[in-house]
């Protein structure tokens, strides 16, 4: 019944095997099925060696890896526990009542597939957070019920970290569910070849995501003007445009890193290449920018138009996503489009041909991966097959390869410090450069609020850079005087992201300029600093000079990023862990080690509570009023203010011509 095997714990009973194996420092990765287990390593990178032991008895087998053990009883359910003896985690049992246990893989007919069920029991004080980004007001997910794939501003990344000490990793790339109940944790994939999961055990929230980085890639590290202020509107239709941008932001001296082409400045979706009538000169146009010390990045997405020059070579070579039925195209935009096919090793190499030729030989080292999830008209994942699979059972898998065919391609170039835009990310997209956004969200406070908890979800599911369009993307007028506050408390919080980063797509709408290429979309109104009128602009500026002055801090948290995993922007709770309280507080975060964040996020409101953690003294960066950790405080919040504290008396340059 139990054996071992080259370091392997392996339980062969009634068709079933099971393996348990070590999977990095602390870690033990789980694979089960009634056929051939597979090797397929997904998000995990290849094991890293480590020491461990297997010991059998008829009754019972376990494994220990370093501060994690596994027993598995003569009946295959499998128990996990820390160094110090304590459950951390464990499958439902079988009983003869139920007749189904922790494990359940049933056979899909007329396939060698199964759908897959995993039952854990849960314990109903337990509390849990990460899991990638969802557009609800929950921090801590215990009691949420979340749709295992990607679509516009919903993130699936099936890492989870638990109070208990353990992070876990559904290591499957199939369409599913999560269901973090009080009775029960159920992971289910109704088509998949396996059962697959890793497990970590760590005494603070930054052992175990350490382990998960080490498992599953950190980010490159952050280029200098990544750190900066990045400018984006919907959208610069041609380059005079957005050069008369950039110049006017040198004009007035304001700090600016990055500037960006959105969508449409092409010919058709899927030629990769700008149009000339509206972008006559790209290697002057970034000649130029780089003369004024800005980086350009150019939005690309994976569509392909059935009109594009290269429509049909991919069709003919299998470089495009299949329909197994119904119509050929699988989005409707401005045209019939099919999808490039990033799951084929092949069509990477095909697209960063173009993409080299036709941008990155002109100067462009930053690019916008838009439409990452793929959109997709209709997501009904039965009828998509890509190049290594069915979209059921592999399809979170794809904005991870669409990362990883502009970072492989820009590696071969020599680059390094690799930083792309995506709007959708799966576990392991962060070792491809993968800088995340929160999608085409709703201009209001209320979505604000929910992105301040997907932020912090984000960071830890493992992904360090993330950032939102500071204001919304759909909706607001510049002249609106509520809309005004809101960007104003959003752009405060912009400053004090991983990534600093104005977008939005602004009211009234400019209509489209031509009927063919890049004039066949229009776009929205001015959304520049100064668009919002005397007030705001003066506040933007300060928090944008603020942000400049905090580069060299910045820096140290990229470092740390790159290095270790740790994530720039965190809950309260990862460098408190002690601290019972930091594990309940959802509208506050930690930028860094020594700077607490409050952000506004209510129309209005002049004032807040802010919770200090225990352990640490508070000062205040506007007051220099030093508090006691472990105390809700009120803090006064006027607009030109964002409530910020500096811990035990660390020097950071936040006011200018001051030290925090």
């Amino acid at each position: 019944m139990f054996r071992e095997e080259n370091g392997r714990l392996i339980r062969e009973y009634d068709h079933e095997r099971v393996w348990i194996e070590p999977w990095g420092e602390h870690s033990l990765r789980v694979r089960a099925s009634y056929a051939e287990i597979t090797d397929e390593q997904w998000a995990l990178l290849p094991a890293v060696q480590t020491l461990s032991h297997i010991s059998i008895t008829p009754e019972r087998a376990t494994i220990v890896n370093g501060n994690i053990r596994a027993e598995m009883t003569d009946k295959g359910q499998i128990f996990f526990y820390n160094q110090h003896g304590k459950l951390l985690l464990n499958e439902t049992e079988d009983t003869y009542q139920l007749k189904y246990g922790g494990r359940e893989l049933s056979a899909i007919p007329g396939s060698s597939d199964f759908s897959v069920k995993l039952r854990l029991e849960a314990d109903p004080q337990e509390k849990l957070y990460g899991m990638g980004q969802y557009q609800h007001s929950f921090l801590n997910l215990k009691g949420c019920s979340l749709e295992l794939t990607h679509r516009n501003s919903q993130i699936s990344i099936p890492f989870v970290l638990s109070s208990a000490g353990y992070g876990f990793l559904w290591h499957n790339p199939a369409i599913g569910q999560a269901h973090f109940s009080l009775n029960v944790t159920e992971w289910t994939a109704p088509s998949t070849k396996q059962l697959d999961y890793w497990i970590t055990a760590g005494d603070s929230p930054a052992e175990i995501e350490e382990a998960y980085a080490k498992a599953t890639g950190t980010v490159p590290m952050m280029p200098d003007y990544g750190m900066g202020f990045w400018q984006c509107k919907l959208r610069y239709r041609t380059q005079e445009e957005l050069l008369e941008v950039a110049r006017e932001h040198k004009r007035r001296g304001l700090p600016i890193d990055v500037i960006v082409i959105d969508f449409f400045h092409w010919t058709n979706q899927g030629d990769w290449r700008f149009d000339p009538e509206y972008w006559p000169d790209p290697e002057a146009m970034v000649q130029e920018l780089q003369e004024l010390g800005i980086e350009l990045m150019v939005s690309v997405w994976p569509t392909v138009q059935t009109e594009s020059e290269n429509y049909k070579e991919m069709l003919e070579k299998g470089y495009l996503l299949r329909s197994d039925r119904g119509v050929r195209t699988q989005f409707q935009f401005l045209g019939q489009n099919a999808i490039f096919d990033a799951t084929n090793p092949e069509a990477r190499k095909f697209l960063w041909g173009l993409i080299k030729q036709n941008y990155y030989d002109k100067g462009i080292k930053v690019f916008w991966l838009d439409e990452a999830e793929p959109e997709l008209t209709v997501y009904d994942h039965d009828i998509y097959r890509y190049h290594i699979g069915s979209s059921k059972q592999i399809g979170n898998i794809y904005p991870m390869k669409y990362s990883q065919t502009f970072y492989d391609g820009m590696a071969a170039e020599g680059q390094e410090n690799i930083i792309n835009l995506v709007r959708t990310a799966w576990a392991g997209s962060q070792r491809y450069g993968a800088l995340v956004w929160s999608g085409d969200i709703h201009s209001s406070f209320k979505v604000l609020s929910i992105q301040v908890r997907a932020g912090l979800n984000m960071a830890v599911a493992g992904i360090p850079w993330w950032t939102t369009d500071i204001g919304g993307f759909h909706g607001g007028n510049p002249a609106d005087a509520s809309f005004r506050e809101l960007m104003v408390r959003w752009f405060q919080y912009g400053a004090f992201s991983p990534v600093f980063r104005l977008h939005g797509d602004r009211s009234p709408f400019v209509q489209p300029t031509g009927t063919q290429g890049g004039g066949v979309c229009g776009s929205g109104s001015d959304n520049e600093v100064w668009s919002y009128g005397e007030e705001a602009y003066t506040i933007f500026k300060e928090f944008m000079q603020m942000r400049e002055r905090l580069k060299p801090y910045i820096r140290g948290l990229m470092e740390a990023a790159h290095e270790k995993g740790t994530p720039p922007m965190r809950p309260l709770f990862y460098d408190f862990p002690q601290d019972p309280a930091a594990w309940d507080i959802e509208d506050q975060y930690m930028f860094g080690p020594d700077l607490l964040v409050a952000p506004v996020l209510a129309e209005g409101e002049r004032a807040r509570k802010v919770y200090l953690p225990s352990g640490s003294e508070w000062t205040h960066v506007y007051t220099g009023t030093a508090y006691a950790g472990g105390q809700t405080i009120m803090v006064d919040a006027p607009l030109t203010q964002i409530p910020l504290f500096v811990r035990d008396g660390a020097v950071l340059p936040v006011l200018g011509g001051a030290e925090g």
